[in-house]
């Protein structure tokens, strides 16, 4: 084995991934097909370690397996179309969940600030105006 070459419980451990997981992402192609020890012993390229990371940090970003082995495919200029606008729906569902969060922050805001308003000026008789609106939304 050359230096910079690993074995597959070796990737493992350095990705935060299970030796299965490694494994499963070769079969499914998302990682070049490893070479053989002597011994019959998977042997990676130490790249494959950034390589898991990345895929695991795209799949943490929503990215299915299959858009993920468009965006590891090499090629010219039609696989970086098919990445560009790939990455372009991501975003663009990005940033409508990003809207919907903030919209929801000042919604929390608001009821946070109906709280400690009600609790300020009605002390232990506070009635929780959050939960009445949303017991009684059609008075809201």
């Amino acid at each position: 084995m050359s230096i910079g070459n690993l074995q597959i419980g070796e990737i493992a451990t350095l990705s935060g991934v299970s030796v299965d997981t490694v494994r499963y992402y070769e079969r499914l192609k998302l990682l070049p097909r490893a070479a053989r020890s002597n011994g019959g012993y998977r042997i990676f390229p130490a790249e494959t370690v950034e390589r898991i990371r990345f895929i695991k940090q795209a799949q943490e970003m929503n990215f299915s397996l299959d858009e993920i082995k468009e965006l590891l495919a090499g090629g010219g200029a039609n696989e970086c179309r098919r990445v560009r606008d790939l990455l372009r729906d991501k975003l663009e569902i990005l940033d409508e969940r990003m809207r919907a969060m903030k919209n929801f922050r000042t919604l929390l805001v608001r009821h946070l600030a109906s709280c400690e308003s009600e609790l300020e000026e009605a002390d232990e008789a506070a009635c929780c105006p959050v939960l009445h609106e949303i017991n009684h939304p059609e008075r809201a």
